[in-house]
C-alpha cells in the first residue's frame, strides 16, 4: 500500500503516539530466550492471538506470543479503535448542526477542527493500548517475541534466529488491506485503513472505493467532519449482504448528509492533475470523472498467510480464503490451530476472541467446541447502526424453514421519539409456528447495544414469547424489542383462545 505522503507529510510522532509505542512495541525490548518445549506458540497479537495468549497463561500454559509489527492488531491501531474515536466526534458535529431538532439553537460558527479530532483519537488509542501492552503480558506470564515468525517444521516455529518448539500453536496473523489493481491508483497515492488515522490534515474532497463496513462507517465520519465525499461502490447497494430495507434507510441517510452516491460504479483508472486526482468512474456504460484530494480503498482484506512457513509445517492455506480449518477450528497439521481474520469468513474483533477461546478449550484441554455453534453477531456502526444476528429470511428459506418476521418501527418507540432518533427499525425472524427465533437485523442508532439481548435469547434458547415476559427498563430505545415481542403474543390468541376468554369472562 501506499501513503498519500503529498497530502500528510510525516510529523514525528507526539506523546500519544510515543504511548501507544512504548506499550505495544517497546524500542528496548529483549525477546526472551526459549528454554524446552511450550505448551502453546500463538503467532500474531492482534484480538484472536491476545486473548488465546492470556487465556492460556492464566490457565497454567506456558505460552509463547509472536508479533511482527505491535500489539493489538487492526483492532487497536487501525481498526475498531481509532475509528470508532472519529465516528463519536463526526455524530457530535452532526448532532450541532441539527441543534434545531432538538430545541436548541446551532452555534453560529460550527468549525471542525480535524487536528484536535485526530488528537483525540490519537488519545484514546494510547489509553487503551495500556490493556495490551508488552509489560501487562509478560507478569501475566506470556513470553513475548517481536520479529518475523517461521514454521521450520510441523512443531517448531523460528523468530529472530531462535527456534520456539511447541505442543501445539495458533496462527492468528490476521489480515491486510486489499486494495485492487486500477491503472494509476498506486501511482496517484491512496490510503487504507492502516494509514488513513495518521492524517493530520483534513482531505477536502475525498473518494471512498468500496460499499462494505469499512467504507460506509468512514465515509459518513469524514463527510461529518466536513470533506466531500464521493463513494463509489460496484453493486447496487451498499453492505450487500445485509436487508435492502435496512440498506435503503442507511443510504437515505448518507444522502442527508451530504455524501455524492454512485452505485453499480466501478472505478477504472485514476490520473494525477497537479495536485489533484481526476477518477474515471464507469456505470452502466457511462464512464464520468470525479477529481478528489484524496483516496481510500475500503474493499475487503486479505488474509495474512504469505511468508509464514506454512508449507514446512503442513498447513493448507489459500491466499484469498486464507487458513483452511475444521468446525474445531484445526489446520490440516492437526498440532496447529487458527483463528481470527486468517482464517474466518467474518472479519470481527469478537468473533477472532471467541474463535481464540475455542482454540485454548480444543488445543490444550481435548475439546471439541464447534465453530458453528456459536451465535454471531454484528454491527456497522455508521447513523443509523445497521445490526444483524443470525439467519436472515433469504437463509432461512433456502434451507427450507419457513418465517414469520415481527417489525417495529423506531418511530413506534416513545424513547426513539424523545431522542429525536426514530430512523430505522427491529425485525426478529422466528420459525412459523413457533417462538423460535432465527434472527434479527436492527436499524437505530444504538442498534450495536440493542442486538445484544436478541443475540443472548438466541444462544440460550430462549423463544420470542420468553423475551416477552422480560422486564425492559422504561423509557429505552431497546424497548422495540419487548414491543416485537408483545406482537408475536398477540399472534397466540386464536379465535378459540378469544372465545373460551370471553365464555370464562362473562361466567
Amino acid at each position: 500500500m501506499r501513503p498519500d505522503n503529498a497530502l500528510n507529510p510525516p510529523l514525528a510522532p507526539d506523546e500519544y503516539d510515543r504511548e501507544v509505542l512504548s506499550n505495544v512495541r517497546p524500542s528496548d525490548w529483549r525477546n526472551p530466550h526459549p528454554v524446552g518445549r511450550y505448551a502453546l506458540v500463538v503467532v500474531g497479537a492482534g484480538p484472536a492471538g491476545l486473548v488465546a495468549a492470556q487465556a492460556a497463561a492464566a490457565l497454567g500454559a506456558r505460552v509463547a506470543l509472536i508479533e511482527r509489527d505491535r500489539l493489538g492488531g487492526d483492532c487497536l491501531n487501525a481498526g475498531c479503535v481509532p475509528s470508532k474515536a472519529i465516528i463519536r466526534t463526526s455524530r457530535l458535529y452532526a448532532e450541532m448542526r441539527n441543534a434545531e431538532g432538538f430545541g436548541a439553537q446551532v452555534p453560529g460558527d460550527i468549525r471542525c477542527d480535524f487536528a484536535a479530532a485526530m488528537e483525540r483519537m490519537r488519545r484514546v488509542r494510547a489509553r487503551i493500548s495500556r490493556q495490551d501492552s508488552a509489560q501487562r503480558l509478560r507478569a501475566a506470564g506470556v513470553d513475548v517475541y517481536f520479529g518475523e515468525a517461521q514454521f521450520s517444521g510441523p512443531k517448531a516455529v523460528v523468530v529472530e534466529g531462535a527456534t520456539l518448539l511447541f505442543r501445539k500453536a495458533l496462527v492468528a496473523t490476521g489480515a491486510r488491506p486489499y486494495t485492487p489493481s486500477i491503472p494509476g491508483l498506486a501511482e496517484a497515492g491512496y490510503f487504507t485503513n492502516d494509514t488513513i488515522f495518521d492524517l493530520t490534515e483534513r482531505p477536502r474532497r475525498l473518494l471512498v472505493m468500496g460499499g462494505g463496513p469499512l467504507g460506509c462507517e468512514l465515509a459518513q465520519a469524514f463527510c461529518r467532519l466536513g470533506s466531500q465525499v464521493t463513494i463509489a461502490q460496484d453493486l447496487p447497494l451498499f453492505l450487500p449482504k445485509e436487508e435492502r430495507d435496512a440498506v435503503q434507510l442507511l443510504s437515505d441517510a448518507f444522502a442527508r448528509d451530504g455524501i455524492e452516491i454512485h452505485l453499480n460504479t466501478t472505478v477504472v483508472d485514476v490520473r494525477l492533475q497537479g495536485s489533484q486526482k481526476l477518477v474515471d468512474l464507469v456505470s452502466v456504460g457511462y464512464r464520468s470523472t470525479v477529481a478528489v484530494d484524496a483516496i481510500l480503498t475500503g474493499m475487503g482484506r486479505a488474509p495474512n498467510v504469505r511468508n509464514l512457513g506454512l508449507e514446512a509445517a503442513g498447513v493448507s492455506f489459500d491466499d484469498d480464503a486464507g487458513i483452511r480449518v475444521n468446525d474445531f477450528l484445526q489446520t490440516t497439521n492437526p498440532r496447529i490451530y487458527a483463528a481470527g481474520d486468517v482464517c474466518l469468513e467474518h472479519k470481527f474483533t469478537h468473533t477472532a476472541e471467541a474463535a481464540a477461546r475455542i482454540v485454548v478449550r480444543n488445543a490444550l484441554f481435548l475439546g471439541r467446541k464447534r465453530w458453528s455453534s456459536l451465535t454471531i453477531p454484528w454491527c456497522t456502526y455508521t447513523d443509523p447502526e445497521v445490526a444483524h444476528v443470525g439467519l436472515y429470511v433469504r437463509e432461512a428459506r433456502e434451507r427450507n424453514i419457513p418465517v414469520k418476521t415481527f417489525t417495529v418501527l423506531m418511530h413506534e418507540v416513545d424513547r426513539a421519539i424523545a431522542d429525536a432518533e426514530e430512523e430505522g427499525f427491529v425485525k426478529i425472524h422466528v420459525k412459523e409456528g413457533t417462538d423460535t427465533i432465527l434472527g434479527a437485523t436492527v436499524v437505530a442508532r444504538h442498534a450495536g447495544e440493542m442486538i445484544n439481548g436478541i443475540s443472548l435469547a438466541i444462544a440460550a434458547g430462549i423463544g420470542l414469547s420468553g423475551l416477552a415476559r422480560v422486564i425492559h427498563a422504561y423509557p429505552t430505545q431497546a424497548q422495540a424489542i419487548k414491543q416485537a415481542a408483545d406482537a408475536y403474543n398477540r399472534t397466540r390468541l386464536t379465535p378459540a383462545l378469544k372465545w373460551f376468554s370471553k365464555r370464562w369472562l362473562a361466567w
